[in-house]
């Protein structure tokens, strides 16, 4: 791959063939389905499991919590390696539904590069535009996929302006659909001149693919109904006119985005995508830290903790934590600094994921996600090094927009409901604060579906009814700044106070006033809606 940015020495042949990189998309745009098809071509699974077929066949096999089967909606991110024609693909499920964006944020940091898949007959949606921004931000490598071609969908033209447009992005496509919806028969492959078709007959067959030389080749009228034929040549002549050429460049630097049409339950156009993923991705990036930058062919092993999931195994009570390695070449049952308690670690029984199935990780490198159970020492945002005081940055905490005080059904489970709330707060699936004046707790989430789904995994994961009711509070903001002055804010506020699950100080309003009130009244303080995971 080319890499002329930066004179960084070539990284081993491990790592260099690592991908790492995340699905993003608008709830429904068909990302699971998508998921599954990867699996499937990465031959980590034999059958594709239709995301809305029926009865025991619709469990698809990357959700595994009970609600996201009951709904079919991806809710918590999962991660999943496996092997494509040379590559180790590192794939990060994020969920889709805005209620679940800080999940998909810090995931974000975790990844090297980012998948889009945007639905053919909606184009961009507000969702994608959010995560893309995110994307933005780290200067992520994006490459497009505009799926569900095979339904009535929009003119390829005008989606890819809208592209250019809401994203301000370069857009060049790595392919072209042949006909649209029911005429959809496949697409041309743009990049190496070859005609793609669909087989509508066998949704897990892989497409048949045919060579031809450039668009005049007599062997397309062979395959492609005359109509058809004409409308391709006319707008891919005047795609290679008006759209940029493919810059590999531009494309690792964030500036660019190749786009390919298909239609994932039709496992179609998804090949292409992963050729796609190996051939223009990026190899696994250097992690920005304190006090240095940690870069992948450091003979030193490090890694951080991205996400933390709790009860994944309802029979076992336990916690896994998701690292992405971020250096040198980790084996199992080696011995780790774990930076936030200078404690060591020693690593015995690292798992790697294919979707609900784990292995034994015997060993993992710089790109790769694993996973260590352990029973709540490992947070979101911890650093695991050999010995050296490096912690990664960059993983961000927001502040919630909805707060609800939580009660156990049973007042005398009060302590379990504390166990579950921090459980949960560690996971990073809620804010719970705990007011400096009477009791219970306050949990605060970015969206409402949040909350039902706390409900149900709470009673589900610890037999414990509970009920969330209004809170009088709207919004909450982490204080900080000199010790004598934020002594003096919270004595004068104690009704608004209260403690998040790492022990710092919140401040809990009701109205906006509240907060211009304070940035007046107390200048040498500061209140943020975010603060870095786990200082």
């Amino acid at each position: 791959m080319l890499d002329s940015v930066t004179n960084r020495p070539e990284l081993p042949p491990e790592i260099a063939r690592r991908r790492t990189f995340a699905i993003i998309s608008h709830p429904d745009a068909g990302k699971t389905t998508l998921t599954e098809k990867f699996l499937l071509y990465g031959g980590a699974i034999q059958m594709a499991g239709q995301v809305r077929a029926k009865g025991e066949a619709r469990r698809t096999r990357s959700d595994f919590m009970q609600m996201e089967k009951d709904r079919g909606i991806s809710v918590s991110a999962s991660a999943m390696s496996f092997d494509f024609s040379g590559f180790r693909f590192n794939l990060v499920d994020t969920p889709g539904h805005s209620d679940f964006s800080e999940d998909t944020y810090r995931t974000l940091t975790a990844v090297d590069a980012a998948v889009m898949v945007i639905d053919g007959a909606k184009g961009v949606e507000s969702q994608t535009q959010k995560l893309f921004e995110v994307c933005r931000l780290r200067d992520l490598p994006i490459l497009t996929f505009c799926n569900k071609m095979d339904r009535e969908s929009r003119d390829t033209f005008e989606i890819i302006d809208e592209i250019q447009e809401m994203l301000a992005i370069d857009v060049t496509p790595a392919s072209w659909p042949i006909g649209v919806g029911r005429d959809f028969i496949g697409c041309y492959d743009m990049l190496r001149d070859r005609l793609e078709l669909m087989d509508r007959a066998d949704r897990n067959k892989v497409a048949e693919s045919i060579e031809i030389n450039g668009l005049d080749d007599p062997k397309l009228a062979e395959h492609v109904p005359a109509h058809l034929l004409e409308k391709l040549l006319e707008e891919v002549e005047m795609a290679r006119e008006l759209l940029p050429a493919l810059d590999p460049q531009s494309v690792l630097e964030g500036h660019m985005t190749p786009i390919w049409f298909g239609s994932a339950i039709n496992s179609f156009g998804v090949k292409e995508l992963m050729d796609g993923i190996g051939k223009y991705g990026p190899e696994p990036q250097p992690q920005s830290a304190e006090p240095r930058q940690v870069a992948p062919d450091e003979k030193k092993v490090a890694g951080f903790v991205f996400k933390v999931q709790a009860n994944m195994d309802p029979k076992h009570r336990d916690r896994v934590a998701f690292v992405r390695m971020a250096s040198g070449h980790f084996k199992r049952g080696m011995k780790l600094t774990h930076v936030r308690t200078k404690k060591p670690m020693a690593v015995s029984n690292p798992v790697l994921f294919l979707a609900s199935d784990r292995e034994l990780a015997e060993e993992a490198w710089a790109g790769d996600i694993i996973g260590i159970p352990n029973h709540g020492q490992l947070r979101i945002g911890d650093t695991l090094t050999e010995g050296e005081a490096i912690r990664v940055t960059g993983i961000p905490s927001f502040a919630p927009e909805l707060l609800q005080g939580v009660r156990a059904g049973d007042p005398m489970k009060a302590k379990h409901l504390e166990k579950a709330l921090m459980q949960f707060a560690e996971e990073g699936a809620a804010k719970v604060f705990k007011p400096s004046i009477g009791s219970g707790f306050i949990v605060g989430v970015v969206g409402q579906l949040q909350f039902e789904v706390l409900a149900s995994r709470i009673e589900m994961e610890y037999g414990l009814p509970v009920r969330f009711e209004a809170s009088q509070f709207t919004s909450a903001r982490w204080v900080s700044g000199d010790k004598a002055a934020v002594e003096k804010f919270t004595n004068a506020n104690k009704q608004h106070i209260a403690h998040d699950h790492d022990g710092d100080i919140v401040y809990l309003t009701r109205l906006q006033w509240d907060i211009d009130r304070v940035v007046r009244d107390y200048p040498d303080l500061n209140l943020t809606a975010t603060k870095e995971m786990m200082v």
